[in-house]
């Protein structure tokens, strides 16, 4: 017999891609560590993003902040894709967006291009 009154936790309907770039950062965790700060208009369903910074005190994030192309690309996306996270992790440095459910999960052309693009940011430092 089914439970008619079902815990709401356990296995949940979120996605979330990662895009691994191979760099041993060995002590200077604190280089690659990045995440986007985003200027926007309008409210809800209509926001739209102005504007991308980098915000991290590491060398990736001034590196990023001074790729005018990247931060364009970046600004065409919608606020969920153009949250992108920059953090180190054993061995390798990770580049992610956030969660998703099934139905949205997936990622665009654009959205590779833009992941492709801090890649070579993170591997040229």
């Amino acid at each position: 017999m089914q439970d008619p009154n079902p815990l709401y936790w356990g296995a949940q309907d979120r996605f979330q891609a990662h895009f691994i770039v191979r760099k041993d950062v060995g002590a200077s965790v604190i280089d690659y560590l990045a995440k986007t700060k985003l200027t926007t208009k309008g409210h809800f369903g209509a926001k739209t993003v102005v504007k991308v910074e980098w915000d991290g005190a590491g060398s990736i994030s001034s590196k990023l902040n001074e790729d005018n192309e990247l931060n364009e690309m970046i600004v065409k996306q919608s606020v969920k894709y153009a949250t992108i996270y920059v953090e180190p992790t054993e061995g390798a440095v990770r580049i992610r967006s956030k969660w998703d459910n099934h139905l949205a999960f997936g990622i665009t052309k654009e959205l590779f291009e833009i992941y492709d693009r801090i890649a070579g940011h993170i591997k040229s430092i």
